[in-house]
């Protein structure tokens, strides 16, 4: 009896110790998980990037980003960063943007970010570009982990980067995937009338421009449009026309136009100057009635997936094509 007696005591203080090691472990998981949002969202990743390589930990909530690609990226993605640069027309930024980004904290232009006021905002990452930043990405880096994407007009990278960046990898996949059902169908429907051979021309105050391989050019690839001779250049943004004579080099079957600057006297008149010469006059796209005025911010500026969504509405609306 004696010996039962001594042997319950026992048996009391093993399961309190038993159970209180599942209650230290049960916290513990319970804290890890709240932690990290139960998906490991504060472990450290190493995201690649065009200057190297950047630790960042966690998902990031103050984000800056420094060239428009981003900025309309991060409203893609549902990001409000709390600093972006400048738009370079429609400032501070771009109409399109506006019901997402208003409001949103102007750290400078792209060209020329004012660091110190990035600094004071002490943001978890940066996002900038090889092709506006390199030469200070070092002083970027001191300031916050930075991620550099390639260059401002390849916006598949610039999107597949902040997914990757800010822990919304399967956001950015299924951005990338909704454009490229809307491109598949384009296509579908356009049928024979694919490929077509499409210029993009440009005019300023003082001269013209044909744009390559940028930002357009890319999506009117993916459209399944072709480029003229010359034109499928992917590592040149195109060219300035030094004079009408070289009118001929923007001939394609279809001519998309955008007209760029704040001086609107002047460009209108270098308009009418260049389209009312009988060069002009002669490009089969003229002829066939197939120029089709667009959107500077769409085709060119913006830079970012939501931009590219919005060449596809042109394309969809040019071309008389119903979205399913």
């Amino acid at each position: 009896m004696k010996n039962i007696i001594r042997v319950i005591p026992l048996l009391f203080l093993l399961l309190a110790a038993a159970c209180g090691t599942e209650e230290d472990e049960t916290s513990e998981e319970a804290s890890s998980s709240e932690g990290d949002g139960g998906s490991g969202a504060e472990e450290t990743r190493t995201v690649e990037h065009a200057m190297g390589e950047t630790e960042i930990e966690g998902t990031p909530e103050k984000v800056v980003t420094l060239y428009q690609g981003a900025n309309d990226t991060a409203a893609a993605l549902g990001i409000e960063p709390i600093g972006i640069v400048e738009s370079w027309t429609e400032q501070p930024v771009y109409k399109y943007l506006r019901d997402d980004l208003e409001g949103t904290e102007i750290v400078g232009q792209e060209t020329q970010p004012n660091l110190e006021k990035i600094a004071e905002m002490d943001p978890d990452v940066i996002i900038s570009t090889i092709t506006r930043h390199e030469d200070i990405y070092e002083d970027l880096s001191a300031i916050a982990p930075t991620v550099v994407g390639e260059e401002v007009y390849e916006w598949k990278e610039t999107l597949d980067l902040m997914g990757r960046t800010l822990n919304m990898q399967d956001e950015a996949d299924q951005l990338l995937a909704d454009y490229n059902e809307r491109i598949d169908t384009f296509k579908e429907k356009m049928g024979d009338e694919l490929p077509m051979e499409a210029s993009i021309t440009n005019f300023r105050a003082d001269h013209a421009r044909i744009f390559y391989m940028g930002f357009a050019g890319r999506v009117l690839d993916d459209a399944g449009f072709e480029r003229p001779e010359g034109h499928a250049n992917p590592d040149e943004w195109g060219i300035k026309l030094s004079s009408k004579e070289s009118i001929p080099e923007a001939d394609a079957e279809v001519i998309f136009n955008f007209n760029s600057g704040t001086e609107t006297e002047q460009i209108e008149q270098t308009y009418e100057e260049w389209t009312s010469h009988p060069l002009w006059q002669e490009l089969e796209a003229v002829q066939n009635d197939q120029v089709h005025m667009v959107k500077e911010e769409t085709w060119n500026a913006g830079g970012g997936v939501i931009a590219a969504n919005r060449m596809v509405d042109d394309l969809y609306d040019i071309f008389d094509v119903e979205e399913e």
